[in-house]
């Protein structure tokens, strides 16, 4: 396997897309950012229907190299990489997108980052060899969900429980086709479904009971492979409903 794939970076910036809508809609603000919306799904959805099959991680951006999460979402990445073959996506960021794109880079698979611009600077990591960028968080999540096979949720904070509660709620609703949900790490993940077991399901029976079956919660990497390796090859035509 070639372990030295070619960085490619972002063929499209968003300030391209926002000049260019700028030019289109002849500086109208809100016609602007109707535009610049539209141009961030297609570019992105463009892109990342060419990678397949892959496998989508979440996670905290603040998780050093040393820590154990990093460290384990690492090893994950790499197998998931080295064993299938398939690439791996992430947003592009530090802590836990750049453990998971470490591992795919070192296993000589596609390493993508979908890349979000924010008030401060966020650092691509080194490890993606190919990039896409965004503006706006929801066509970049709809874009990271668009055809991965699996979608695995490691440590996170605000932003990957918003991740992962959007996509329960697509499952929910039957916005897509099924797809694991893999939350990895029991010491972090159980806390979090007591909660919503104790207070969302039996308590204030807001969420079902069988909503909390729509995941697994687990530390076995030899679990993990196994279902993302008989999880059905998806290119995002079936996500239409």
């Amino acid at each position: 396997m070639n372990n030295e794939i070619k960085y490619e970076p972002r063929h499209i910036t968003t300030d391209d897309i926002k000049n260019g809508c700028m030019v289109l809609t002849g500086g109208d603000n809100e016609e602007t950012k109707l535009c610049m919306i539209q141009e961030e799904f297609r570019d992105g959805i463009d892109t990342i229907k060419e990678i397949h099959p892959s496998v989508t991680f979440y996670g905290s951006a603040r998780l050093k190299p040393d820590h154990p999460e990093y460290i384990k979402a690492y090893n994950l990445s790499y197998r998931i990489a080295k064993e299938l073959g398939y690439a791996i996506i992430s947003g592009g960021g530090g802590g836990i997108m750049e453990a998971a794109n470490k591992g795919a880079h070192d296993a000589g698979v596609l390493s993508v980052g979908l890349t979000i611009k924010l008030p401060h600077e966020q650092i691509t990591n080194p490890y993606v060899n190919k990039e896409v960028s965004f503006h706006f968080f929801f066509a970049r999540q709809v874009s990271m969900q668009y055809t991965t096979e699996a979608c695995i949720y490691c440590a996170g904070g605000t932003g990957t429980m918003y991740e992962f509660f959007e996509m329960m709620t697509h499952l929910q609703t039957g916005k897509i086709g099924l797809i694991p949900i893999i939350l990895f790490g029991t010491e972090f993940w159980n806390p979090i479904v007591k909660v919503l077991k104790e207070s969302l399901v039996e308590k204030y029976k807001t969420v079902s009971e069988n909503d909390l079956n729509r995941f697994i919660v687990t530390d076995d990497m030899d679990q993990i492979i196994e279902i993302v390796r008989i999880s059905k090859i998806r290119n995002g035509e079936d996500e239409l409903n």
